[in-house]
Formats: structure tokens, C-alpha cells, sequence
């Protein structure tokens, strides 16, 4: 596998007598799982044959019975960041993590810090950050958190490695 590979989903036991096998997705794309998609997996590439995002199932290429199938059970699979872009279409105002990962977060002219993770807890993004290093002559912590969220992100620039806040160095002085 590439260096630059995502963990999107991981093959649970099988259903049925035909192969299928239950999908535990950790990905914010399903759509990306589709018949003749070839995914890189802890054991080698393997080729969807069907799948069934509704009944949580899929089928791959030569494990099309019970006891082939049985040999990918907790297999995870993977996707690039070029099978992202192409697979997955994203709204206004969405970004791919990977994307984020890497951006300074600024709030007016001050650097708060670098985004080194994302976090999701419950149904809410945060963005991890690894405080800047003057901040943290200061006194402030090595790292905080901040909600992506419309009320401390005011804008986000990807191609310039950019997220401007707000009210997020309140966050930062009280953690």
C-alpha cells in the first residue's frame, strides 16, 4: 500500500451462502464502493462484485461462497487520495480531511497553531491543533481543540493551507 492510503472501511462476517459480507464503513463516501471497484486491502487488492449499501453487504471478485469469504473476514480496506478525489464529490464548503490536516489556523493576524488530526466525537468534526510554538512560550497548552463548526470557523482556504477562525484563542486560553 501507498504511504498516502485511508482506512475507509473493514469486512466484517459473512451473510448468506453467496459471499456477501457486512461492510463497516468508516468513510463519509459510500459511494465509492461500486461494482468493479478495485480497493487495496491488508491482503492485496481486492475487486467488488456487488455490493448492497442499504443491507450493509458486499461481495468480492473470487470469494463468491461462504468459505472463500470467510478468508476476508476483519480485512480493512483502503483508498488513495487520487481514488478519493475521483470516487467521492463533495458540496460547498466541504473538504476531505487530508485536505485540512497540515493548515494553519489564524485568528486575525495571530497564528494559533497547525491542524494535526481530526477528531469526531458524536456527530461533530473537531480539529486538532498543535498550539504555535510562540503561544506556547506564552504559557497557552501544546495543543487544543476547536469545533468545526460556522461559529469559530469563519473561512476555509485550502489551496493556500488556510482556516480562519474565530473566538478560537477564547478556546485555546481556557483549555
Amino acid at each position: 500500500m501507498s504511504e498516502k492510503t485511508f482506512f475507509i472501511a473493514q469486512i466484517g462476517r459473512t451473510v448468506g451462502l453467496h459471499g456477501d459480507l457486512k461492510l463497516h464503513l468508516h468513510t463519509d463516501f459510500p459511494e465509492q464502493f461500486k461494482t468493479g471497484h478495485t480497493f487495496q486491502s491488508s491482503r492485496g487488492p481486492l475487486t467488488v462484485s456487488s455490493v448492497n449499501l442499504e443491507r450493509g453487504t458486499i461481495r468480492f471478485v473470487g470469494y463468491e461462497s461462504m468459505e472463500g469469504a470467510k478468508k476476508l473476514t476483519n480485512v480493512k480496506l483502503y483508498a488513495n487520495q487520487e481514488e478519493t478525489r475521483a470516487c467521492c464529490r463533495l458540496e460547498k464548503d466541504q473538504y476531505f480531511w487530508f485536505d485540512v490536516l497540515g493548515c494553519t489556523v489564524k485568528e486575525k493576524e495571530t497564528i494559533l497553531g497547525t491542524v494535526y488530526d481530526i477528531q469526531r466525537m458524536l456527530d461533530l468534526d473537531y480539529l486538532a491543533i498543535k498550539t504555535d510554538p510562540s503561544l506556547v512560550k506564552e504559557g497557552m497548552p501544546k495543543e487544543f481543540l476547536i469545533p468545526y463548526i460556522p461559529r469559530y470557523i469563519v473561512k476555509t482556504e485550502i489551496e493556500s493551507k488556510v482556516i480562519f477562525v474565530q473566538d478560537a484563542k477564547e478556546i485555546l486560553e481556557a483549555s
